[in-house]
């Protein structure tokens, strides 16, 4: 339901199409993470393509979790890190706990990042990115039982704090306009 049904006053009339209009703007982000994932899947031939799916994964979740808390719900992020999980040949669960930990870091962090611009919500996600590459990796050392070697761990790290911009600021237009329940 958005802000304005809530709000005393006079209204527009609850017809079917609005509510699934609402219903669409609160599932957009959760949708455009799902998309990008899957998107991030096609063969395009790229060098060190296989590491941007959890990239996509953990910008998406990150950037929604902090900018639409309201969407991006814990079992919704769950949801996410399991399909991350599954499309990315991970240990079962590796997925699933480092986006839970993303949208608790990004959830925690909300109050002080929403005042700030651009470059400093980069800049914590860039050390955000880092510590989850890190448990990422050790959660997949310890489930394994081998020391998986550092370098793509270290890659994905990079490639994250690069791709922020190229994934965040579309998300950023989306925010703005087509996924706004207040424009509902």
């Amino acid at each position: 339901m958005a802000l304005s049904d809530r709000t005393p006053g006079i209204r527009p009339h609850q017809t079917v199409g609005r509510r699934l209009d609402i219903a669409w703007r609160y599932a957009f982000p959760a949708a455009t993470s799902v998309l990008f994932m899957l998107l991030s899947l096609a063969p395009f031939g790229l060098w060190g393509q296989a590491a941007l799916l959890p990239v996509v994964a953990l910008t998406c979740v990150w950037f929604w979790s902090l900018f639409r808390p309201a969407a991006m719900v814990p079992p919704v992020v769950l949801l996410i890190g399991v399909l991350l999980d599954l499309v990315g040949f991970l240990p079962l669960g590796v997925g699933g706990l480092t986006m839970l930990a993303t949208h608790g870091l990004a959830h925690r962090l909300r109050r002080f990042l929403s005042r700030q611009g651009f470059t400093v919500v980069w800049l914590i996600f860039m050390t955000v990115a880092c510590g989850i590459a890190a448990m990422n990796w050790a959660l997949v050392s310890l489930l394994t039982l081998t020391l998986v070697p550092p370098g793509p761990v270290l890659f994905q790290a990079g490639l994250a704090v690069a791709m922020y911009p190229v994934v965040a600021i579309p998300l950023m237009l989306a925010h703005r306009t087509i996924a706004d329940p207040e424009r509902a």
